[in-house]
């Protein structure tokens, strides 16, 4: 009887470094028929930020990319068809190179980039692209969808569930304190930031130029975000209206609009972007997603978050910089009453966020890791970052990242 053969794998890996190499995105436009985007494809906005990180980085090889993640949350049109897939052949990488779509609601390209990385981390992949896309002025968040009627008939969920302006609404219910003078004061605050970043040009190098195309005004180039309104004021926000609720909190000011853009970024093995000469931003700590209340979905970051900090045995007080998704300012005064941050830290969204730039939904997460990214190499005294969103039908998720920059504190 011949002897068993030897097996061709070790049962166990070393688990490798997973590097965030660079990231890109297009310009963030308003949904909508007046929108700078209203005449592009969304599979377009995306092959742009494929095609320019193949530009900025001649040192990679394009057969060197193993896959091609890309995530949309409505699947359907100009990002359906597998989107990770087709934005990679029309990006003109070769056909060996796979992809694949995904979806996670607002966290899409924050998924593709923590799947991948596992990925890397195991040995799978040696080099990825992640990144995400939505045009919500071609398919607005849920087109096409029937949720299940035995959703609200099972009392599964809270019909305002499938709002997520009402879910914020509910938190402001969960948590009295955060009134609507804090939230529009946080809203003007993100605008100000932002508009400081331009200025400094600090946001900027990271955007793709888009070519637009306008029935009325012909071709043009989109070079900066739609969405900011810089001068805004707290007196100025306190009179718009309360579209979620009569007399409510949510408003255009101190929320995230409905946008168009996509984004993506190069991860790869450290050792393989340092063979290769590429550059590496960030390295990967952790990462983790947890479920809470439908309802509440903005609540879901605080959660994630112990979550991870407990598996990495990091403490809060151990992160140098945030950058938070501000899908609502309601959901990040939530979390950072939560874990003692003041609301004017300077560690929080330093360059502003999605209440100005915009948030186009499953691209919203690599946008987020590109300027920790960028802060990083601004601030050798951090050691450590962090990235958290909440996400739709009640979910939150983080990444902790570290600083390769980092001096030791000195």
């Amino acid at each position: 009887m011949a002897a068993p053969a030897t097996p061709l794998a070790p049962s166990a890996r070393a688990v490798r470094t997973v590097a965030f190499v660079e990231g890109v995105r297009t310009p963030f436009g308003k949904a909508g028929d007046k929108g700078i985007f209203a005449g592009t494809r969304a599979d377009d906005l995306v092959i742009n930020t494929i095609r320019e990180l193949l530009r900025r980085h001649p040192e990679l090889p394009p057969e060197r990319v193993d896959e091609v993640a890309i995530a949309a949350t409505t699947q359907i049109g100009d990002q359906g068809l597998t989107i990770g897939r087709t934005a990679a052949l029309l990006a003109g990488l070769p056909k060996s190179v796979p992809g694949f779509a995904i979806d996670r609601m607002c966290a899409g390209a924050m998924t593709a980039v923590t799947s991948t990385a596992s990925g890397i981390g195991f040995g799978a992949y040696d080099v990825v692209i992640a990144g995400g896309v939505e045009h919500m002025g071609h398919h607005p968040m849920g087109e096409g969808v029937d949720p299940n009627p035995r959703i609200i008939a099972d009392k599964l969920v809270d019909p305002s569930a499938l709002v997520m302006g009402q879910t914020a609404e509910n938190l402001h219910d969960r948590f009295p304190a955060i009134t609507r003078q804090r939230t529009d004061a946080y809203g003007a605050r993100s605008q100000e930031r932002y508009a400081d970043a331009v200025k400094a040009g600090k946001i900027g190098p990271e955007l793709v130029p888009v070519a637009t195309r306008s029935a009325e005004l012909g071709w043009g180039l989109a070079t900066e975000d739609e969405p900011p309104r810089p001068g805004t004021t707290v007196e100025q926000l306190a009179t718009l209206r309360t579209p979620f609720r009569p007399h409510g909190r949510i408003t255009a000011g101190n929320a995230a609009g409905l946008n168009d853009g996509a984004t993506a970024a190069i991860l790869a093995d450290e050792e393989t972007a340092l063979e290769l000469g590429m550059p590496v931003g960030m390295r990967l700590v952790g990462y983790s997603f947890m479920g809470v209340e439908p309802e509440v979905m903005g609540v879901g970051p605080i959660p994630a978050t112990e979550k991870l900090l407990k598996r990495t045995g990091l403490s809060i007080s151990d992160i140098g910089l945030f950058e938070i998704n501000e899908a609502f300012a309601v959901q990040v005064l939530a979390f950072l009453d939560h874990f003692g941050i003041d609301e004017l830290d300077e560690r929080v969204n330093p360059w502003g966020g999605a209440i100005a730039c915009g948030h186009p939904l499953a691209a919203s997460g690599v946008r987020l890791m590109t300027q920790l990214s960028r802060n990083f190499a601004e601030h050798p005294e951090v050691r450590y970052g962090m990235n958290t969103m909440c996400i739709g039908l009640g979910m939150g998720g983080t990444v902790i990242w570290e600083n390769p920059a980092f001096d030791g504190g000195k």
